[in-house]
């Protein structure tokens, strides 16, 4: 194909979730020419919305933290405008329903302490002490807005300062972190609590930090419910931005090949309508799949089988199997308010496995609708219910396999997944001992196959790759591509899941892309990262493109 400007850019991005719609609003405001592939028919990624008869569910996001008015995804949306959707705080936050027990943690971690000091008095020094190390991380979590920056952008006085904030921000930390896996977390959880009960409470969590982490972002306040209207409201603020620059997002575009020119970046061919098309750029940003990249789009001679082999060995988050109920009366009739409720078995299994019975392992449920009451008619109530799942399980969820190596999902793939939808509603209504069918008007059921269909992460994974010591040893998690001009980012370029490490990974694919170009916004950014320039200065400083601060969420 010639190069015309209709198919030139300065960056194309691969990906519109939040990591990469983040990347192009801030370099389309940075004033470059920029070009968004999502294989999607909408923007989000893990952040789109399901929308059917009136009711709308986030599809995956169950909580945010650092989207408040203090946290450094908040500090960047900045950046790119003040009309940015605004998380609320989440004063429930999270809800523990086991066989015998019941506690909710709140925005007051002292109130579940309490609780726990009520009704198992012979603890109350343990309990003290796990609470107060709790606290103690809290007072340390703000450190992490030092450590945004990627050292691949640092100067060598920048190295050095960031190791120094990096060290002391891992020093609380230190002692917890050999107490993984379940024998570690026994061992940790033994160290606060003689009590059998902690650790069927604690039961769905991975390792001892897991169980103190959450209590110390409770005392900083930092668990935030989604913006009225959804997570997806992320998102279509940053498609709006993007459009606003006169750049664009194209849908149902699959990327297909990274091509070069020595060893730079040239261009890359996407499908669009069972067309292949070509556009040419100088940089990319994959905010997606790390094997996607590096299998099926970069040129095979720059891709080292010790890549391969690391990619193919780290460890990665699960998928989930996902209920989305739609009721005819509001969640509040059964219980349900703002808060995740998170069910636990005494006999569960840590993970949805082919062996399993239906539901046997933990199973997270909340309400959209008990927290935002636009999301459903007047009158109506809505619940998500979640257990994680692997893509493999069930003989690949009862699929079958077509002459071109294609997953047919069949007969066979929909009576599965009804019935563990049903076997999963059945046992929340028997953990809340209620009859909440008979005001289910439908259900959506989603499988790992389905979260890997409209997203293509590896096995459906839901965050990427996962933080560890395995993962750390490896180096899996990077910027640069050996392709000079592109870059990962998203959940494979970070360790860690959410929106604020999607964020902070966009951030840094945005660092190496105007460093690169010797832009003046490079400076401008990191100054204010740094607290050494204020958002003022940055904006009037000639590198950014104005905007009005015209988007509006009710005129979408």
């Amino acid at each position: 194909m010639q190069q015309e400007d209709g198919n030139t850019y300065d960056i194309v991005i691969i990906g519109a979730g939040i990591s990469g719609l983040t990347s192009a609003a801030l370099l389309s405001k940075a004033g470059l020419k920029v070009c968004v592939l999502e294989l999607n028919s909408q923007p989000g990624g893990y952040l789109a919305k399901i929308e059917k008869d009136g009711f709308t569910f986030d599809a995956a996001i169950h909580w945010l933290n650092n989207c408040d008015s203090k946290g450094f995804v908040t500090k960047i949306f900045k950046l790119i405008g003040d009309d940015h959707p605004v998380a609320t705080p989440q004063k429930r936050i999270k809800r523990f329903i086991g066989d015998n027990f019941d506690y909710l943690l709140t925005s007051n971690p002292d109130e579940l302490k309490s609780d726990f000091i009520k009704d198992y008095p012979d603890s109350k020094k343990s309990i003290n002490r796990f609470f107060s190390a709790a606290k103690n991380i809290c007072l340390n979590l703000d450190g992490f807005n030092k450590l945004l920056r990627s050292g691949e952008t640092m100067s060598f006085a920048e190295k050095i300062r960031y190791h120094v904030n990096r060290f002391k921000f891992a020093i609380p930390f230190i002692k917890y972190v050999g107490f993984t896996g379940k024998r570690g977390k026994t061992t940790g959880i033994n160290l606060y609590f003689k009590a059998d009960i902690f650790h069927k409470v604690f039961k769905n969590e991975s390792d001892l930090l897991s169980c103190i982490i959450p209590v110390g972002w409770a005392y900083n306040n930092d668990f935030q419910k989604p913006p009225t209207g959804g997570s997806h409201t992320y998102p279509e603020w940053l498609t709006y931005i993007i459009g606003y620059y006169g750049n664009k997002v194209i849908y149902n575009a699959r990327a297909l090949k990274i091509l070069t020119n020595n060893s730079d970046c040239d261009s890359i061919i996407f499908e669009y309508k069972k067309h292949r098309h070509q556009l040419f750029c100088k940089q990319i940003i994959a905010a997606c799949d790390m094997g996607q990249v590096y299998e099926k789009m970069m040129p095979r001679r720059f891709v080292s089988p010790k890549l391969l082999e690391k990619l193919e060995k780290a460890d990665i988050y699960s998928s989930a199997f996902i209920v989305y109920v739609f009721l005819n009366c509001p969640a509040e009739d059964f219980g349900f308010n703002e808060e995740i409720i998170s069910f636990m078995n005494d006999n569960q299994e840590d993970i949805i496995d082919e062996q399993q019975e239906f539901g046997n392992c933990e199973i997270t449920v909340f309400s959209q609708s008990a927290r935002d009451k636009t999301s459903v008619p007047p009158g109506s109530g809505s619940l998500t219910i979640m257990i994680p799942a692997w893509f493999n399980s069930n003989n690949r969820w009862q699929t079958e396999v077509d002459e071109n190596g294609n997953l047919v999902r069949g007969e066979k793939y929909k009576e599965l997944k009804n019935q563990y939808a049903e076997a999963l509603i059945t046992r929340v209504e028997e953990k809340l001992k209620k009859d909440i069918r008979k005001n289910i008007i439908k259900y959506e059921a989603a499988t790992p196959i389905t979260l890997w269909r409209y997203t293509e992460n590896r096995l459906g994974s839901m965050m990427g790759i996962k933080p560890g010591r395995k993962n750390v040893l490896s180096g899996i998690a990077h910027y640069k591509t050996p392709v000079k001009g592109v870059y990962m980012s998203g959940h494979w370029s970070e360790l860690g899941g959410g929106v604020p490490i999607a964020v902070k990974a966009s951030l840094n694919a945005v660092l190496h892309v105007l460093k690169d170009r010797n832009h003046k916004a490079f400076k401008l950014i990191t100054g204010y990262l740094e607290n050494k320039k204020s958002l003022e200065e940055v904006l009037s400083s000639g590198a950014f493109l104005p905007y009005d601060n015209s988007w509006n969420k009710d005129n979408l």
